[in-house]
């Protein structure tokens, strides 16, 4: 009785929801040449994010780490009409942000203010677009704190066992590399090389524009048709899409003195906008479950196991544990997917995550950044903003089947990656382990 009434509380609060959203619909709009688009708000909050398109395929490995530099200089090395100091003092007297940050498929300069102080945070946000002066003393001070969060990142386990995991699993793909680069690479990096660089990305061709503000259209017009005036258009650019697929179980073993040994596994997963997509973000958000279930509480092999679904460009399903014993892991691991593959997930376990899901959906939309960079994910994945209005409708359509359908032909061969003790590792285990035929056969 307890979980119906939790359930009825859920889909209340949906239902609210999506009321609001349908009373303050988006829209979109071109202004020269680059697609901007308007989510009413209801609030005092003004959320733009430009986007820039591309990330990791817009450099070579060789410079990986430049797009992030340069993201950060635009605030931080301050702008031909104000100095660091002077930049952040005027955004600090209105308690407003602007900074950049980057992905691995799109970069975002974000700007955040109350509406009352938008004529004021404006032009600075602009100034750092269009004329950020990479000034030579800061970008030495960002660089070395670049330099200095990739070891302390190295440093970490998880950390390390993820860029491991993109390292081996990736390998020849662009995702294969990362967007803060590495130490030998940030070094090498000058102020005139990552300044060029931005400029060769700061184009018409690549650029989205999201609007999450009560602001008037001509305000916005008027705004933004005036930013992009002194930007170029560029050669025409569409994101890649790279679906990915494992044909044999592998792992690859690093030695490290740990406490503990790491072990993930990286496998196939829909490309955005497949028809499954859908159905197998829900099919592994259940299995997340069964994972914590089977590998923690029944077998107490890890304190902590993960399991999921990354849906960028380059979409991967991905399990993740610490443990002592990493080959216990992986039989209980390949047990468990075989008995799912062959049984399926329950009717109550669907719709139970269906709900689980989309509350919690729309619990991370409740700030109109949130809802901006939904907005921007939605719009540079999947080439349709408006998912993320009609996502709940989408989910709540799924069956059984197709949830079911989804993980089996997905969940396959499996690159692995170890970082630990040696010893305590049978490759065998691994290579053997979990071999159910070619996932994303005939995609």
């Amino acid at each position: 009785m307890k979980k119906k009434i939790l359930l009825l509380a859920a889909a209340g609060i949906l239902s609210l929801q999506m009321v609001y959203a349908q009373s303050n619909k988006g829209y979109d709009m071109m202004i020269n040449g680059v697609k901007v688009i308007v989510q009413p708000s209801g609030n005092d909050i003004v959320e733009i994010q430009t986007v820039i398109k591309g990330g990791v395929q817009n450099y070579p490995a060789d410079k990986a780490g430049i797009e992030s530099l340069a993201l950060n200089a635009l605030t931080e090395c301050g702008t031909l009409k104000h100095d660091k100091n002077s930049f952040k003092n005027a955004l600090d007297k209105v308690n407003a942000s602007v900074y950049g940050l980057c992905g691995k498929d799109y970069s975002v300069i974000r700007m955040n203010c109350i509406k009352m102080d938008f004529d004021d945070v404006w032009p600075l946000y602009a100034e750092a677009i269009t004329i950020p002066k990479f000034d030579a003393k800061e970008f030495a001070r960002i660089q070395q704190d670049a330099v200095n969060n990739l070891k302390e990142q190295d440093s970490q386990p998880d950390a390390a066992i993820n860029k491991y995991a993109d390292k081996v699993a990736f390998a020849g793909r662009d995702y294969a590399k990362d967007p803060y680069g590495t130490v030998a690479v940030i070094e090498k990096l000058t102020p005139e090389e990552t300044k060029a660089y931005y400029q060769s990305i700061l184009t018409r061709s690549r650029m989205t524009i999201v609007v999450v503000s009560s602001l008037d259209r001509a305000v916005i017009e008027q705004r933004v048709g005036q930013l992009l005036s002194g930007i170029k258009q560029g050669a025409p650019f569409h994101l890649k899409k790279d679906f990915f697929r494992a044909y044999k179980n592998s792992i690859a073993i690093e030695p490290r003195e740990l406490a503990t040994n790491y072990v993930e596994g990286t496998t196939s997963g829909p490309s955005p906008g497949m028809d499954d997509y859908n159905a197998f973000n829900v099919a592994m958000r259940i299995f997340a479950n069964r994972h914590f279930l089977y590998i923690r509480t029944k077998n107490g092999l890890s304190y902590a196991p993960q399991s999921w679904f990354t849906g960028g460009s380059t979409a991967v399903a991905r399990f993740a544990v610490s443990t002592t014993q990493p080959d216990k892991y992986i039989e209980v691991f390949s047990k468990l997917v075989d008995t799912i593959k062959q049984t399926g997930f329950t009717k109550d376990e669907v719709d139970d995550m269906k709900v689980t899901y989309l509350t919690g959906f729309y619990y991370r939309q409740e700030t109109n950044q949130a809802q901006a960079a939904s907005i921007a994910a939605n719009e540079v994945l999947f080439d349709n903003w408006r998912r993320s209005m009609t996502l709940v409708d989408d989910v709540k359509k799924l069956t059984v089947t197709q949830v079911n359908d989804a993980f089996r032909k997905y969940i396959g061969n499996i690159v692995w990656v170890y970082q630990g003790d040696p010893k305590k590792v049978t490759a065998q285990a691994y290579i053997n382990g979990l071999n159910r035929g070619d996932a994303g056969a005939g995609q």
